[in-house]
């Protein structure tokens, strides 16, 4: 799993994602909205807003943006219902591909989503059709900074019950229960540990091996897919190299 998780495809396209940075705050702008919806718009009593507004200013969103967009989803400035939808199906050379969606218009987003898959080799299954080979995990990412002390990061986070640490070259990832990244994430906080991505995600049980022409082929796809303003996450178990 090392080296696959959102984090290290949001490190590996970051030139990408500053090119399309309003595509960027416009899904994370959609995620704020569905958050303050379920939770209100306090981030002191609402830890998916603050899970979002963390996710934002990774992505450099100004804090304009991130409180116009409270603003907005909690009916000041007008606002828009976003219905999530989440789309199963398999890519080129069989691989497993679940994208989730927040849209307006569900015809709209199932038309976009079924082009990106049939134009790349790949068909949208039925609900359920790939989603036996994912588990959805907590995934807390702290960057090997100057003066990290990684021992001390994985005992600490073990004794308050993360799953799994998976040491990479440039930060260190803490699998949790999708319950636990809050609790898990505060006390590395307290801890004084920098946390960069704290957040639940699906990962697979295993990853499959493209041959290069199919994998040029799926990582197009996938650009495609994530090009998508509807699209807020893609998740697959496809082995893509650094």
């Amino acid at each position: 799993m090392s080296g696959h998780s959102k984090w290290h495809n949001i490190q590996a396209t970051k030139g990408k994602m500053d090119a399309a940075r309003s595509k960027i705050f416009t899904k994370i702008g959609r995620e704020i909205a569905v958050a303050v919806k379920s939770g209100g718009p306090d981030p002191s009593s609402n830890a998916k807003l603050r899970d979002v507004i963390l996710k934002a200013k990774q992505n450099n969103m100004p804090n304009d943006n991130i409180e116009r967009s409270i603003k907005k989803a909690s009916g000041e400035l007008g606002s828009v219902n976003y219905e999530s939808i989440v789309y199963e199906g398999y890519g080129i050379g069989g691989s497993a591909v679940i994208v989730e969606c927040l849209t307006d218009n569900k015809n709209r987003t199932a038309g976009d989503v079924r082009h990106a898959f049939d134009k790349h080799g790949g068909s949208l299954g039925s609900n359920g059709c790939v989603s036996y080979l994912f588990q959805r995990k907590g995934v807390i990412v702290i960057p090997r900074e100057e003066g990290l002390d990684s021992d001390s990061l994985i005992m600490t986070a073990l004794d308050c019950g993360a799953l799994d640490v998976i040491e990479n070259d440039d930060d260190i990832e803490i699998i949790t229960q999708p319950n636990e990244v809050e609790q898990i994430k505060q006390t590395l906080e307290k801890a004084n540990f920098n946390i960069v991505m704290a957040e639940s995600q699906l990962l697979p049980d295993m990853y499959i091996d493209l041959d290069e022409t199919k994998l040029v082929s799926f990582q197009k796809m996938l650009d495609v897919l994530n090009d998508l303003d509807d699209v807020q996450e893609v998740y697959h178990n496809v082995n893509i190299p650094d």
